[in-house]
């Protein structure tokens, strides 16, 4: 953990449940435009992935689904907390990940909010579903690991 802290990182939220959901093929650090509330409250750590997705319309990349919940000292400058926001990034990785999407099967997930030098980030997946079996081998690969470790230990 001390390298997140040497680095300027501080997490905000994770996605834990596109982790179970997805696998991840590909990931990129995005910047998020936000407002002044917004901010403050990512500050306090009031933000929800789960139901979250990006898409790129009009050649640009836009987050839909994410809640961040309005600020509690912020009165008529509190936004709606579903609201899309546009994400930043350079036009050659936009390009990378818009003819990844194109694959069938192929979605773009937030994996994770943090700050990282002040400013807020978005760390972007590109993934795909996972099938049901393929989440039950995965629960079964952990549970094995679980009890080799616990074997290990005594």
């Amino acid at each position: 953990m001390a390298g997140k802290e040497e680095t300027g990182e501080k997490l905000v939220a994770t996605n834990r449940k596109a982790r179970h959901e997805y696998s991840i093929l590909d990931s990129y650090e995005t910047g998020i435009v936000l407002t002044g509330t917004e901010v403050k409250s990512l500050r306090q750590g009031s933000a929800n992935l789960a139901e979250g997705y990006a898409m790129i319309k009009d050649g640009e990349l836009w987050l839909f689904g994410m809640h961040i919940s309005p600020y509690a000292h912020g009165s008529y400058s509190n936004v709606d907390p579903l609201r899309r926001r546009k994400l930043l990034v350079h036009k050659k990785e936009l390009r990378k990940m818009a003819a990844r999407v194109k694959d069938k099967g192929l979605t773009l997930v937030p994996l994770k909010v943090y700050f990282a030098h002040g400013l807020a980030k978005l760390q972007l997946g590109v993934c795909r579903g996972k099938k049901e079996y393929d989440k039950r081998q995965d629960i079964a690969r952990r549970d094995a690991e679980r009890a080799i470790r616990r074997h290990i230990a005594r």
